[in-house]
């Protein structure tokens, strides 16, 4: 890694990194079960992170799981490409969560609650990563 002075990483960057990789983690964990053992876990478990995608089965789990930690190293490596498309992640994931969080408002307290975390942490990603401290951040590392 070339990570000097000139080039220091965001300590938000690194969460939202940090964040990415948790993700990874619990979708490989989820794909590697479900290929081992077809019935163990439902592909609803992957619900919140795939939008729909789950029902294509372990290897999209495995996919997403790739694609999670790609772009956590991207963004500590101070890719700017990566630093849009985790901008795109999220503003996606927020545009599906609308529905689920409109719907679960009168009969499923608990599914408005986690929808409404999984807005807001999303919200603040993208807050974060469209700042220009931030976006001046990645453009100083090229």
């Amino acid at each position: 890694m070339t990570n000097n002075a000139a080039t220091s990483i965001p300590n938000g960057v690194r969460i939202i990194a940090a964040l990415f990789v948790l993700c990874a983690i619990y979708l490989a964990i989820i794909g590697v079960l479900m290929s081992l053992r077809p019935a163990a876990i439902s592909p609803a478990a992957g619900a919140q992170l795939l939008f729909g995608l789950q029902v294509a089965g372990p290897y999209m789990f495995l996919l997403m799981a790739v694609v999670a930690g790609g772009v956590a190293w991207g963004l500590i490596e101070l890719n700017n490409i990566v630093r849009h498309a985790a901008l795109l992640i999220a503003i996606t994931g927020m545009v599906m969560l609308v529905p689920s969080v409109s719907a679960a408002t009168v009969i499923h307290p608990k599914a408005l609650l986690f929808g409404g975390l999984g807005i807001g942490v999303r919200l603040v990603v993208a807050w974060y990563l469209s700042r220009a401290e931030v976006a001046d951040a990645f453009h100083r590392s090229e």
